[in-house]
């Protein structure tokens, strides 16, 4: 018989979680603390673009489903933990306030014994610090808790949730069993591992390499952009037939994980200082503030002065594809401070990000076709399926852009260049007189 689920934080992963879960034939509660949360799911409908979890929503609130903005009293065989674990702006320091206000909520709602699965990313050493202590407080050594990292990737949760490896740690044998035998229900394998620290580093070791090597991609083309060279030319010959591990290319990268767990990751170093983990992410952080710089030069040499000219945006989610109107991490934040002050109007376009987001972030909303017929420069920065789409030739009008900064080489550059426009792109710069050749 499937257990009964409390899900205490119902943003991305605890959203998620509860999809899969209602899926599967769990009856979960969730609870969050936001009133407009708890008023959007309770009408079926969800606050984050996810493929599969509004239609679950829909047919399963009121039935599988139940939303509050507390757990019920004495109702579930578990409790998950999956709250939001923010990085402060200024120290870079974990925020693990609403992580202590889960742990106090879950045990003075739920029966001592009940399991606790940590679902935050946290720092090494979080849930026996934090956690444990707020259990027993309220329930003694009545304790069963397990740590179990969200893993998934935008725009394919409910696919990974199932197929991908769930790993748990225990506080304990009986709390691994016990955390074993839950998401067995869920996921197709199970890795255990021999603790909670274990498992909490490794959420932190996956995000964190991808990061890095992302990183290294990104290092590969600015070095390419210095010798005026072709990165993705470059990354090509290095990748094709040669058993190492690919290179990967040059790309913004962003996302509420990738933006904030290499911090987790710095606090959990403890006296030993990482060479690698900060400096990667300062390199992934630096990469909008060189493109936006580079737009502002790039039109500055086109147009004599950036003062009062016009830049379309293309993609403010932080990625295109998967697509996602997830805007944590995104690029245009750090590059907003430099296109104002250049004196650039910027006008914004995105398929899955709202007109008043965009105007939130300093843009003025635009259409499509607008973006191509009325700017002087147009600045790709994420890869959606309907920008990979564009024909180029017939998108444009008379009055042609200067410049066309395609950051992932998706648009037409052959046709570009054949209109007499500028093409530029992450770590390439093509001189301009190549456009008219």
């Amino acid at each position: 018989m499937p257990m009964t689920i409390g899900v205490v934080g119902l943003g991305y992963v605890g959203l998620t979680l509860t999809a899969a879960l209602a899926a599967k034939d769990f009856t979960v509660y969730g609870a969050d603390a936001s009133p407009q949360v708890i008023d959007t799911l309770s009408q079926g409908r969800s606050h984050i673009f996810e493929p599969g979890v509004e239609e679950i929503f829909a047919s399963e609130v009121g039935r599988r489903i139940h939303v509050a903005a507390e757990l019920p009293r004495g109702v579930v065989d578990v409790a998950v933990i999956s709250v939001s674990t923010p990085v402060d702006d200024a120290t870079r320091r974990p925020d693990l306030t609403n992580l202590a206000a889960a742990a106090r909520a879950v045990a003075a709602s739920c029966r001592p014994g009940t399991l606790v699965v940590v679902r935050s990313t946290v720092p090494v050493g979080t849930s026996r610090r934090i956690v444990l202590p707020e259990l027993r407080a309220a329930w003694g050594e009545d304790v069963r808790l397990v740590m179990a990292p969200e893993r998934t990737i935008q725009g394919q949760a409910l696919r990974e949730l199932v197929e991908l490896p769930q790993v748990i740690g225990g506080l304990d044998a009986a709390s691994l069993r016990a955390g074993v035998e839950f998401f067995a229900g869920l996921a197709q394998s199970i890795v255990e591992v021999s603790s909670l620290e274990a498992a909490e580093l490794v959420k932190l070791s996956n995000n964190c390499h991808t990061d890095l090597i992302y990183s290294y991609g990104n290092e590969v083309a600015l070095i390419a952009e210095q010798h005026g060279l072709d990165p993705l030319e470059v990354l090509r010959a290095t990748n094709l037939d040669y058993p190492r591990p690919d290179l990967a290319k040059p790309g913004y990268v962003g996302g509420g994980c990738l933006s904030k767990d290499p911090y987790i990751m710095l606090e959990s170093a403890g006296d030993y200082q990482p060479f690698l983990i900060g400096r990667a992410r300062e390199l992934n952080e630096f990469l909008p503030v060189h493109v936006a710089g580079t737009v502002v030069r790039l039109l500055r040499e086109a147009r004599g002065d950036t003062r009062g000219t016009r830049l379309a945006v293309l993609g403010w989610a932080y990625k295109g594809w998967p697509p996602t109107d997830d805007m944590r991490g995104t690029p245009i934040a750090a590059m907003m401070p430099i296109l104002t002050a250049a004196g650039i109007t910027v006008t914004g376009h995105d398929p899955m990000v709202n007109p008043k987001t965009i105007r939130l972030y300093g843009g003025e909303p635009v259409s499509l076709d607008k973006a191509f017929t009325d700017s002087d420069a147009i600045l790709v920065i994420n890869d959606h399926p309907d920008y990979r789409a564009i024909d180029v030739t017939r998108m444009l009008g008379d009055a042609r852009p200067a410049l066309i900064f395609d950051s992932w080489r998706i648009l037409d550059a052959a046709a570009i260049r054949a209109a007499g426009i500028r093409y530029a792109a992450l770590g390439y710069l093509p001189r301009f007189e190549e456009a008219a050749a």
